[in-house]
């Protein structure tokens, strides 16, 4: 498994199959548990993301941390990962060429973590992940089951620094999400 995983972060690490490789500073491929029970996907590398070439570390990340240790966890035990793996210009959203082309590595991220629980975080994710283009306002807080593994959309940590009011709505899905754990857990699912 230690081969595969090294196989794929040096594909990752010298990937040019889009313009996003253009002007990054670091691939950021994802990091935390290969074993992971969760796995968290948000839409791409920011600006502190490219610089340290690890997923989640600007305020966003402090806010997931934060989150992911509210329902008992530590972000070690998760699996972290973004729909592309370079930073978009000016934080923009991933446009669909540049998804497309990040696409199997983050599937076969999964395959070699196969993970139980994806929490989706954004819109962005759901869109490239779920093929689904609803608001994450409709989409949120509601469990998705495709072959066996249940998936969560919920808010990006950046849209509740943005607006602070829907910290609440996420608190109930990241309540959801422990409990669903805690229900795969006992039946042996995880």
């Amino acid at each position: 498994m230690h081969e595969a995983w090294g196989d794929l972060i040096n594909e990752i690490s010298g990937c040019t199959k889009c313009r996003l490789c253009e002007n990054r500073t670091n691939v950021v491929p994802g990091e935390g548990n290969p074993r992971a029970k969760i796995m968290f996907i948000g839409e791409g590398p920011g600006r502190d993301e490219d610089m340290q070439g690890r997923p989640f570390v600007g305020a966003s990340g402090q806010l997931l941390d934060r989150m992911i240790h509210a329902i008992g966890m530590e972000r070690t035990e998760v699996y972290i990962a973004n729909i592309v793996k370079c930073r978009p210009p000016m934080n923009r959203n991933p446009e669909p060429d540049e998804a497309a082309a990040c696409m199997p590595y983050l599937r076969n991220q999964f395959k070699l973590i196969s993970p139980q629980i994806i929490v989706l975080l954004g819109k962005v994710a759901c869109r490239y992940v779920l093929q689904d283009e609803s608001p994450i306002s409709r989409l949120r807080g509601n469990w998705i089951l495709r072959k066996g593994v249940w998936f969560m959309p919920t808010y990006h940590p950046s849209a509740l620094l943005r607006a602070p009011e829907k910290k609440r709505e996420a608190w109930e899905d990241f309540k959801m999400i422990k409990a669903k754990l805690m229900e795969v857990s006992h039946r042996g699912e995880v």
